[in-house]
């Protein structure tokens, strides 16, 4: 078995050698990039393994053992355990250069790190120890394709996890840790029922937290809200570890998040820190919940201690508008400049930014180059996402006719007085209805204009703390609403 489909847009960057600590010495760093990474196996050993450890002490046993269990279940292992397990791989590796298995590992770990830590150096380097893996091993090596599998899924390539999970699954068909990286990469793609099907096959296999947060995901997806949250309630009761049950409270978070409970979205990103302190997707979720309920100095300090830990262009795109809404507007440009140089540097590792690159230039930068970027992402992965980015950035590129398809794929069956957890036609999500609304407005469709700027305060009042104030406005200039609609929630 050869080892493609080659990972794109890996780079030559290799800023990942410092990746833990005293481990590489000086002047023996080697660039190369995916194509080398796959070249001889003791060529790969002596760029990916430290030359000279000194009297370093060695990893903590428990906690690479507890991490090694969490990778190979694909469920959130602690950031401490990650390194150990790293680190301890590594050192095995040394002595054991041709040990598959332990590539496999160090490789899946390094994916995580690389998720927990924005990170994408990581993903470099992890691509490296996989793909060592498979030149090792290249044939009958599952584990290793779902590595490259999650790694890109992690990097947001979900073409090319895609055809790296089903190899895994021709495989292994009846392992269940074959089905997570096929769940993601279908809902990635934008193709929930085949996400659907992925995880009925999984549920036939294993039922635990991580299937359960894995069902929540896919239930969020298609409108079933209740469904979703009751699955991430169950999960983070049944988590075995706490970076796994903050992983999963900090889910619960978001969700309720994206339907305006502020208060209880704030209880769950507070547990979750209070469980795991490393866990910066809630803090960034502390962030957006405390703006809401207007105590905005602590939710400055909740996004920078996010940004802190996991530096996502997201979280810069976001404190940037809360500055903005503010009317700091040096402090918000800092963060949007922050933006595009993260989505490089990413870039440089082989992730795919073009999604959050797309919505920033569409509000803040260059309306026409998001259209150009957004229609390359709708025509590799045309999920929802993707068509509400690309439907806005033409509307704000003057192409408002053109937008509105898109954004009406974005809220296909999830608006318009649907009852929540009535409909299999996607979740409700407040931006993406407040973007229809504005759409429909310029197109001078004021009816549908009203009832979708309204849907998007009635499922979220707190969704933007710059699109929020717009929306009313927008509405107060369309006038009252008909009867038949009935009065606005913006409590």
């Amino acid at each position: 078995m050869d080892d493609k489909p080659q990972e794109t847009g890996s780079g030559n960057d290799t800023r990942g050698q410092n990746e833990t600590r005293g481990r590489v010495s000086r002047g023996r760093r080697v660039r190369f990039g995916s194509a080398a990474a796959g070249c001889a196996v003791l060529g790969g050993v002596l760029v990916l393994l430290p030359w000279e450890r000194g009297t370093e002490a060695p990893p903590d046993p428990v906690l690479g053992a507890l991490a090694r269990a969490a990778v190979a279940s694909g469920v959130p292992a602690s950031l401490p355990g990650l390194e150990a397990l790293v680190e301890e791989r590594e050192r095995h590796l040394e002595k054991h250069p041709k040990d598959a298995e332990s590539w496999a590992v160090l490789g899946a770990a390094r994916v995580e790190q690389g998720r927990r830590l924005a990170d994408p150096a990581r993903y470099s380097r992890a691509e490296q120890a996989l793909r060592t893996s498979l030149k090792v091993r290249p044939r009958g090596n599952a584990a290793a394709l779902r590595g490259l599998a999650a790694l890109a899924n992690a990097r947001r390539d979900h073409p090319v996890a895609l055809e790296w999970g089903e190899r895994a699954r021709k495989l292994e068909p009846e392992r269940w840790t074959t089905y997570p990286p096929l769940v993601e990469a279908h809902a990635g793609l934008g193709d929930g029922k085949a996400a659907g099907r992925m995880l009925d096959r999984l549920k036939a296999l294993r039922s635990d937290p991580a299937v359960m947060a894995l069902a929540a995901a896919v239930y969020r997806d298609k409108g079933l809200r209740e469904d979703a949250a009751a699955q991430l309630a169950d999960a983070a009761a049944a988590a075995g570890q706490p970076a796994e049950r903050a992983a999963y409270l900090e889910r619960a978070g978001q969700l309720a998040w994206e339907h305006g409970d502020r208060e209880d979205a704030l209880g769950h990103f507070r547990e979750a820190v209070r469980v795991d302190p490393d866990q910066r997707a809630a803090r960034a979720g502390q962030g957006r919940a405390l703006a809401a309920l207007g105590r905005t100095t602590e939710a400055l300090g909740a996004y920078r201690a996010a940004l802190a830990g996991q530096p996502l262009p997201e979280y810069e795109l976001e404190l940037g508008e809360l500055y903005e809404s503010l009317g700091l507007r040096r402090d918000a440009r800092v963060h949007y400049d922050l933006v595009r140089s993260r989505v490089r540097e990413a870039a440089a590792h082989g992730a795919d930014g073009d999604l959050v690159l797309g919505r920033f230039e569409a509000d803040h930068g260059d309306p026409r180059a998001a259209v150009r970027r957004l229609r390359t992402e709708w025509k590799r992965q045309p999920s929802t996402e993707v068509a509400d980015a690309l439907g806005w950035a033409l509307h704000r590129a003057g192409r408002s006719e053109e937008a509105l398809e898109f954004a009406v794929r974005a809220t296909e069956g999830a608006t318009e007085g649907t009852t929540e957890g009535a409909h299999d036609g996607g979740a409700l999500n407040a931006l993406h209805a407040f973007h229809r609304g504005m759409i429909e407005r310029e197109l001078e469709r004021y009816g549908p204009a009203r009832r979708h700027l309204r849907e998007a305060l009635r499922i979220n009042p707190h969704f933007s703390p710059l699109r929020v104030p717009q929306a009313k406005a927008a509405l107060e200039r369309l006038g009252e609403p008909s009867v038949g609609d009935g009065p606005p929630d913006w409590s």
